[in-house]
Parts: structure tokens; sequence; C-alpha cells
């Protein structure tokens, strides 16, 4: 059992790994009636799903693509362990997380949002909304008390979500650009430590050895400040401009190194399911 949200008439998204290799499921709406649900496609890159209802009429809700800001307040909504309409609340933790020991090093999931509102089994494929009810993450995963984590919870943001399920809708399958970086966000305390020459941009923390990114010449410690002729403010916009491109498309990107701007070439990857 797992949880979802609507996303179009007749159309519910939830986590590739609630569906897992079904192709026919059943759906519980809030209002206690049961449809069934076919599996039109995933995503395990993202895990993501959509899945078609019989029944039309699903209510219409916004989702916000802009990424939530630490500290601000959440509601996690779903069915923890069979317990149905469970609300749980808390703020954002953090932003751009990783799962530790998660196989799945990809650009999609570089800005897992973290989150202390309770997610238990059952809650993945739910909402994670702010309190204007706008859904800002599908809910994803937990530490498990067992690692000695106490209410770590992860969401994937919204403008991946969306992203990928109006690509599962209109071809059956997502890509992905991929430029083989893990990034971080620059901060006045990052800047005053590393005496970075700007405020701005999305920092390189590690590449990877043989991704388009290394092969470009990017290096740990550059801070990228344009990308396809776009500015890069935030690791956001850095993601954002990456949807926009194609595979094997050539990029030029603008790279802070030891206060000296560098013109860099990076040829966009693929990653797929």
């Amino acid at each position: 059992m797992g949880s979802g949200v609507a996303y179009r008439d007749n159309i519910v998204l939830t986590n590739a790994h609630v569906v897992g290799d079904k192709a026919q499921v059943e759906i519980i709406l809030a209002d206690a009636t049961r449809t069934p649900g076919q599996v039109l496609a995933t995503d395990t890159v993202t895990d993501l799903a959509v899945v078609r209802t019989e029944r039309t009429g699903l209510p219409q809700i916004h989702y916000r693509t802009e990424l939530p800001r630490p500290g601000e307040t959440v509601i996690a909504i779903g069915s923890p362990l069979g317990f149905e309409n469970t609300v749980t609340a808390g703020v954002v933790s953090g932003l751009h997380r990783e799962i530790p020991g998660s196989a799945k090093q990809t650009e999609a999931l570089v800005d897992l949002i973290q989150t202390d509102a309770s997610i238990s089994p059952g809650n993945s494929g739910g909402a994670l909304l702010n309190t204007r009810g706008e859904v800002v993450g599908i809910n994803n995963a937990y530490m498990k008390p067992i690692t000695g984590a106490v209410s770590i919870g992860f969401a994937i943001p919204t403008s991946t979500a969306v992203d990928v399920a109006d690509q599962l809708l209109e071809h059956g399958k997502a890509t992905h650009a991929y430029i083989g970086a893990s990034l971080g966000r620059v901060t006045s305390a990052l800047d005053t430590r590393l005496g970075l020459p700007v405020d701005h941009g999305a920092i390189v923390l590690a590449v990877d050895p043989g991704g388009p990114a290394a092969t470009a010449g990017i290096q740990p410690g550059d801070v990228i400040v344009q990308f396809a002729d776009k500015p890069v403010r935030t690791v956001e916009d850095l993601l954002g401009h990456m949807r926009g491109t194609e595979p094997g498309q050539n990029v030029r990107t603008t790279v802070i190194r030891q206060n000296q701007e560098q013109q860099l070439t990076v040829t966009i990857g693929q990653q797929s399911d």
C-alpha cells in the first residue's frame, strides 16, 4: 500500500516503488470509493509513476514548482501503515539532499527536500504541502529509526515531479539531462570560508569520473555562474536550465575557479529509465 496525489482529471501521481511492476492497481480515494487504476508509465531514476483511474473528475491541485525555504511549515498527507488520510506536520529541514547510501547519484535527485514531518511506510507517493495547500513535493523515503535517525524524511521536489510526469504521459518514458556533477548552494558562510569571489551560483562538490562535467574540465570547487547562456544564481536555476537541454547538445558553461572566470563546453549526457 502507498499514497498518491491527483495530477490531472483522471491521473494520479505516485512513486514507482509503490506500483512496482504491476500494470493494474486499485485506488482508494479520499471519499473511500474504490476505482481500478492502470499504470501508464514509471521512471525508476526519479522513482515516479503515473496511473490512470477509471473515475474522472479528480480535484485540481496546484503544484508549486518553486522550492520551499528551509524552516517553512509543510504537511505530509498519506496512508502510513494503512492509516488512511493521515496528516503530519513539520518544517523543511533542508534542500538539495541525497539519501545516504543511495545508489542513485542523479541530477534528478540532487535537490531532494528533507523534512521532519513524520513519513512512514505507506506515505510514499503522497503529497508534501505548504500551508496554502500547494504541493511542494512528493514524499519518497525516510531514514529508519534503526539508523539512529529521528524524523528525517525526503520528498521529490514538485519541479522534478511535474517535469517527469508530463514526459511519462506524453512519451511513456522520461529522459534526464546529465552532466555528472554533485552540486551545492553557495551560501555566505561558504563564501567566507572558501573566499569565493561570488555570492551566487552552484558550487561543484564532486564530478563523476568520465562524465560530461569531468570531460569538459569542470573540477570540484568550481562555481557555475552561467549555463546555456543563462545566469545561474542557485542550484534550482541550473537544474531548470538543464531540463531545457537535450542529450548530445553542447552547452557553453561559465565557471569561477580561483577567482578567474573560465568558459567551458559541456556535452549533455543522457540518463533514462
